[in-house]
């Protein structure tokens, strides 16, 4: 079977059905554009929405969805907005820096707070051409490194979102994926002078990622997500980025729901833990999963996905 489609790559996550007789078989409607950020890079944007969006019968709520380090949102990432477009909510994402199919050096994010300026600006140019969305519910939903981009996009907006959710957020990268020292000193020198060098030694993040071997195959098909090494200049980035979320966990104050796998050694679940302890939100909810791992929404058994599905469902519709 592993030799079989390794032979035959999928043209999509799903199988070689076109996209939009997909799409309409799901009973949804998507999109697909390119859009220039402020800061003159060229993003690419994807929406999915439910099939007759108008003022009479208006999306449920609005999710503003952020993938994670490596990632793209044309692979397997579409398999939730899909999901959800199908349950009435209206999904908007977009293809980070060095990510999938916008600008940049692949993988490479030398700086965050300039990615968090061009998710900002997308979502709310997304709210500019949808009027009909304006008093709707305004949702966060991140995975992973997209995790701690909303709660640095909450931080710097805290009143814009009306909740958030967060899919293994990395608040802090585990120490079971990290370079160990002294080779982390030597990395952290010679990035000053060669930061887009992927050099930096790591588990093969998709193997301790993915529990089903199957959905590790079609995984490792994406033609646009990164398999290299990680660069050091991102790397860094990350550790400075994660370090500072870490530090402000006591000043979130959105409502929100963060799912975590208890075996997953991508991003620590304690981390998780201490995020729900510590966060000023008196709406809040934290589900760890027992035994499973980092890719809760595809690389779980089918079962499990359900699970996860309906407990962000269960909350979504709780908010609208």
């Amino acid at each position: 079977m592993e030799e079989e489609q390794n032979k035959s790559p999928l043209h999509h996550y799903w199988g070689n059905t076109p996209e939009e007789d997909y799409y309409n078989l799901q009973g949804i409607k998507s999109t697909k554009s390119f859009f220039t950020s402020p800061r003159g890079l060229t993003l690419f944007t994807r929406s999915w929405v439910p099939p007759t969006p108008t003022t009479k019968t208006p999306p449920q709520g609005v999710i503003f969805m952020v993938h994670g380090y490596g990632n793209d949102i044309s692979w397997t990432f579409q398999a939730t907005p899909i999901h959800l477009a199908k349950k009435g909510f209206a999904c908007f994402a977009l293809d980070l820096e060095g990510h999938g199919q916008s600008e940049g050096l692949k993988a490479y994010v030398p700086n965050l707070d300039y990615v968090i300026d061009d998710c900002l600006f997308f979502f709310n140019f997304v709210m500019t051409q949808n009027p009909e969305f304006q008093d709707l519910p305004k949702f966060l939903f991140g995975e992973s490194m997209g995790g701690a981009i909303c709660l640095l996009i909450h931080l710097k907006r805290p009143k814009e979102f009306n909740g958030g959710i967060l899919i293994a957020p990395m608040c802090k990268i585990s120490d079971k994926v990290k370079p160990i020292w002294p080779i982390a000193q030597f990395l952290t020198f010679v990035a000053r002078f060669a930061p887009t060098l992927a050099i930096v030694p790591t588990a093969d993040l998709l193997e301790k990622s993915v529990k089903v071997p199957e959905k590790r195959i079609i995984g490792g098909m994406n033609p646009n997500r990164y398999f290299g090494k990680p660069r050091l200049g991102t790397v860094l980035e990350l550790l400075r980025v994660t370090d500072y979320v870490s530090k402000k966990l006591c000043d979130v104050n959105l409502p929100f729901l963060v799912l975590h796998g208890s075996a997953d050694v991508v991003t620590d679940p304690e981390v998780s833990r201490e995020l729900y302890k510590l966060a000023k939100s008196t709406d809040k909810t934290l589900k760890i999963y027992d035994g499973m791992m980092h890719s809760l929404l595809f690389g779980e058994t089918d079962e499990n996905v359900e699970i996860v599905r309906g407990d962000i469902l269960a909350w979504l519709n709780d908010r609208c």
